[in-house]
């Protein structure tokens, strides 16, 4: 009993010396509360893929990846991870993930985010992940950036606030309120946003050090202004991407059309001044913008085989005389220029699994 008693008492008062030495100890403030924007993804050294700006701003040819569905309206993640490997395979340096083309507005940001992430983990080591993480709140554009620099991205790609749109002191705040997290491309697509993006605000922000470029949709003038005064710009049309590169001093081009053709598109972007290859895709790219992004690829990709033919509502697939047309256009340009390897058909009706709740 007396050994027991002795080493309780002993442990009692290493206790009891304990509990005194950390109420005399001083205390001391948490680190995130003394480092200025801690909170900040890109300001940590553990953050994966940290990325340089110059990295992005020297991508000639980006895919504006497609986001492929289950019959439930699910993300297709095989299918998914097989379209990204193929722009890896044809040589595309980036690829927009979330944009208009991959459907990010029909997304939940759970979904975006995971997205981003997914692409990241599986394809980071081989092509540069820009994620969608712009909005017209400026808040939410600021969280779904935090998040999109933590799960990994190399870049992010910003709109102007849209629909309740803002004047030009308010687009200058809104991106400088994003850039200090890392690499950012500006979007400027105003018949989308309602709002055009003018030279003084990107003058403005083109002080930080984390704008990339800007993706310009106003056509090749304003490509050739930015580019005099030393702004990097990407096309963000497909039918002018040609000119763009070659005649108005585009870095290259953020592309849809790239989707389904990505080899002839690097082609385009790498391989000089080639007005015939040009040319021969216009009838492709007019088909394909026929209706509003990204309708027409969402047909295409499933008459080609490669996706299943889902389509999140409102978008619906091209009528049956354009499918028809998207199946010649094929035949014309040669399937092996295409995406996946089944015959290009002619889908019906009554293929499409249109889903308004998911």
């Amino acid at each position: 009993m007396s050994a027991v008693y002795h080493q309780f008492s002993a442990f009692r008062s290493l206790k009891l010396l304990d509990n005194n030495k950390r109420r005399n100890a001083k205390w001391r403030s948490p680190r995130a509360a003394i480092i200025p924007n801690f909170h900040l993804p890109m300001r940590s050294y553990e953050v994966k893929n940290r990325t340089n700006t110059e990295d992005i701003k020297s991508l000639r040819l980006v895919t504006a990846i497609k986001t492929p569905y289950l019959p439930d309206g699910r993300f297709d993640l095989e299918a998914y991870d097989a379209l990204v490997n193929m722009q890896i395979e044809h040589g595309a340096e980036g690829v927009i993930v979330g944009g208009t083309t991959g459907e990010g507005q029909l997304m939940s940001w759970d979904e975006h985010i995971m997205l981003i992430g997914h692409t990241v983990n599986c394809f980071g080591a081989s092509i540069k992940v820009i994620g969608n993480t712009g909005s017209n709140s400026t808040q939410e554009a600021i969280h779904a950036t935090e998040q999109g620099f933590a799960v990994g991205m190399h870049a992010a790609l910003h709109i102007n606030p849209y629909y309740g749109k803002t004047s030009l002191e308010g687009m200058i705040s809104h991106f400088e309120s994003v850039l200090p997290m890392g690499p950012t491309i500006i979007y400027n697509v105003p018949s989308r946003t309602g709002q055009d993006i003018p030279p003084l605000v990107i003058q403005s922000v083109a002080r930080s050090p984390n704008l990339a470029g800007v993706k310009e949709c106003v056509g090749n003038d304003r490509i050739e202004q930015y580019t005099s005064d030393g702004i990097i710009v990407w096309s963000g049309n497909d039918d002018q991407c040609h000119d763009s590169r070659w005649d108005y001093g585009a870095t290259g081009v953020i592309s849809v059309t790239s989707n389904l053709v990505p080899g002839l598109i690097r082609e385009l972007m790498f391989c000089g001044k080639n007005p015939l290859l040009n040319s021969r895709l216009l009838p492709l790219i007019e088909w394909l913008f026929h209706e509003p992004n990204p309708i027409g690829l969402n047909t295409a990709l499933a008459q080609l085989g490669v996706v299943r033919p889902v389509f999140r509502l409102p978008y619906v697939p091209l009528p049956l005389a354009k499918r028809v047309e998207f199946v010649n256009i094929v035949k014309k340009l040669g399937r092996g220029n295409f995406v996946g390897e089944k015959d290009v058909q002619v889908l019906d009706d009554d293929d499409f699994i249109l889903i308004g709740r998911y």
